[in-house]
């Protein structure tokens, strides 16, 4: 870490300030936190776009290199923020594609109304 203003690299930690690690240059006295960089907006974006392509928090967090955790906080995170903005009107068309087929031909019918099949003479 060098000294935004002489330029030494003798800084040393100097406590905390907001959240950010503050550091003291050991020439010249100069205290100053370094700017986070964290993660860009574009690959939140990104992450959020795989999720709502069907990928899970784990495979995406292998494609972009960041942990699945922090995917999912940014996912939560951005699911809250569209909470406010969400219509109170009730939903009128609903798309289900191939749900029903696949539903429809598990092994147990927990939770789905199976109508049983029955043979005719």
């Amino acid at each position: 870490m060098n000294c935004p203003k002489c330029g030494s690299a003798d800084c040393t930690k100097d406590g905390i300030v907001k959240a950010r690690q503050r550091y003291k240059c050991k020439s010249c006295g100069y205290r100053y936190t370094v700017p986070y960089l964290g993660i860009s907006p574009e690959t939140k974006r990104q992450a959020l776009q795989l999720y709502l392509e069907g990928l899970g928090f784990r495979s995406i967090g292998r494609f972009l290199k960041v942990s699945h955790v922090a995917v999912y906080n940014w996912i939560k995170a951005h699911g809250e923020s569209i909470e406010a903005i969400r219509s109170a009107a009730g939903v009128e068309v609903v798309e289900l594609d191939e749900m029903h087929t696949y539903v429809g031909s598990k092994k147990t019918i927990a939770g789905y109304t199976h109508r049983a099949q029955v043979d005719c003479c």
